[in-house]
């Protein structure tokens, strides 16, 4: 169990929702993800499996909607001990142990989340001095992710191991327009910390402006990722387009995606809906003013709840059952951020609603 004491107690009422959500079953969920986190503040997927940072940060994300700011600091805790000396952090780590990296490479858009979480945790708590705290990490951690990005203003997709000790790694340039569209949302974050700091940071906008450009403008610039859902709804999650043009792209996948009474489709043409992809489009339905269809999306997706509170991450409808056989601390942030925008939280509906991030400045070109 955590070492971390509840201290939100009676705060997951305001993580109720009719039909989907009662305020007993939001703090069994948020218990469920408490006992997976580590003493030394590390959530891993689940307790014996790996923890990698931009999951480890939906949960806390979760925990703060929820009060549980103890708990979500000491997240930030371990991210900002365990940082490498290039800003970076491992894509994978044995249970959530430094010590045992199973995976070497950095991705970039894994090492750019830590902004949206930062932000989000002050702006659910007003900790001026964590903020202050957690600002070189933030810097860090962006420099890293835009040393990979390229002319058309895509994010690489990662850094590999290095082959000899003191080396950067081979750059993986190859950009994802999920992973962009997430670093986008990071990085307007990371200006708003800036801001808040009084620190501007004019390459930072620059950057920002033309991620946000490729993204709207030119999807030939990352590999093509069509058939998963998360290439579908992202840029509109993460705030990238919104408007019309954000109406229209879901409408565009609904039929393909989404998958009535179950949730949406991982990836087609496989028959599997999952519970972390089901409450991220709820997130992004939310986002552009369709609350009705968000709900009705997390009340599908209420199938894949077990009895400890925490969700499956997926049903294989084909076949009735359940797969893989896991509960995953950060299937149940998503489905509690979800639930947290619905309701108002002012942290939750500032970070995914965007109105208020710094946007960035637009390229001089097309």
């Amino acid at each position: 169990m955590t070492a971390y004491p509840s201290a939100g107690r009676g705060r997951t009422e305001r993580l109720t929702l009719p039909g989907v959500l009662t305020a007993g079953q939001a703090a069994a969920t948020v218990a469920g993800i408490l006992a997976v986190q580590r003493p030394d503040g590390g959530i891993p997927w689940f307790r014996g499996h790996h923890l990698d940072p931009w999951d480890h940060i939906e949960a806390a994300m979760a925990l703060d909607a929820a009060g549980e700011h103890q708990a979500a600091e000491a997240a930030y805790g371990w991210l900002a001990a365990h940082q490498n000396p290039d800003g970076s952090w491992y894509a994978a780590y044995q249970d959530g142990d430094p010590a045992r990296p199973t995976d070497r490479g950095r991705e970039s858009n894994f090492c750019a989340y830590v902004a949206v979480g930062a932000w989000h945790h002050y702006l659910s708590t007003g900790d001026d001095a964590f903020i202050e705290r957690i600002w070189p990490v933030v810097r860090a951690a962006v420099e890293f992710v835009l040393a990979l990005q390229q002319p058309g203003g895509q994010i690489g997709w990662k850094r590999e191991q290095p082959e000899r000790p003191g080396e950067a790694g081979a750059a993986v340039n190859d950009a994802l327009l999920t992973g962009s569209s997430s670093i986008h949302q990071a990085l307007r974050c990371a200006l708003a910390i800036a801001e808040h700091h009084e620190e501007p940071q004019p390459d930072w906008e620059l950057a920002t402006g033309a991620l946000g450009h490729a993204i709207r403008r030119h999807p030939e610039r990352f590999l093509d990722k069509s058939h998963y859902s998360m290439d579908w709804y992202y840029p509109v999650l993460t705030g990238a387009l919104r408007g019309p043009g954000a109406k229209s792209r879901i409408e565009d996948g609904w039929s393909r995606f989404v998958v009535p009474g179950l949730g949406v489709r991982c990836v087609l043409p496989n028959p599997w809906v999952t519970g972390g992809e089901s409450a991220e489009l709820a997130l992004a339905l939310w986002a552009v003013g369709e609350s009705d269809k968000a709900v009705r999306i997390l009340a599908d997706m209420q199938h894949l709840r077990a009895d400890d509170g925490l969700y499956w991450t997926g049903y294989v409808f084909a076949d009735d059952a359940v797969w893989p056989e896991e509960r995953t601390a950060w299937t149940a942030g998503a489905m509690l951020l979800a639930v947290a925008a619905l309701g108002g939280d002012e942290a939750t509906t500032a970070v995914f609603g965007a109105e208020r991030l710094p946007v960035g400045l637009a390229p001089g070109c097309c």
